[in-house]
């Protein structure tokens, strides 16, 4: 996953499936407190328009968890994207408490448990076999 973009007017791309309707909640909060400082870069991974090859990653890849993208082209991904993006909406003291050692591995392992079965929280399953977490191997761009 590489591609850079050194004079972008965003801090950071967040890359969020707009058919999940929990992260779309989220999204559209982030949003909100987002509108004047336009510091973040929103691409919905569900639209048809989207081209994940477009970035040097799969699909599969964007939706199994969540990601970013920061100008220099460096790609973040999970827990590291939310601490970015409620940093870029002030939020910055409150992100601080997220590093702290119990805090970090508890939020971890929590997102980590959300990204496995959003499809079945939401109920997006379209058959029991859309809803396994895929392998780590199925997941590489």
């Amino acid at each position: 996953m590489s591609a850079s973009n050194q004079s972008a007017d965003w801090d950071l791309e967040v890359f969020f499936d707009g058919d999940c309707p929990l992260c779309l909640r989220e999204i559209r909060m982030l949003q909100r407190l987002d509108s004047k400082q336009r510091k973040i870069r929103f691409t919905d991974i569900s639209s048809p328009s989207f081209l994940a090859e477009e970035l040097g990653v799969s699909q599969a890849t964007l939706m199994a968890r969540i990601h970013g993208r920061l100008p220099s082209g460096e790609w973040l991904e999970g827990v590291e994207v939310f601490r970015q993006l409620y940093t870029s909406v002030g939020f910055g003291a409150a992100v601080s408490l997220s590093r702290l050692p119990g805090i970090a591995g508890a939020l971890n392992v929590l997102y980590d448990w959300f990204a496995a079965n959003r499809l079945k929280l939401t109920g997006r399953c379209e058959s029991p076999e859309a809803c396994r977490p895929s392998s780590p191997a199925q997941l590489q761009p």
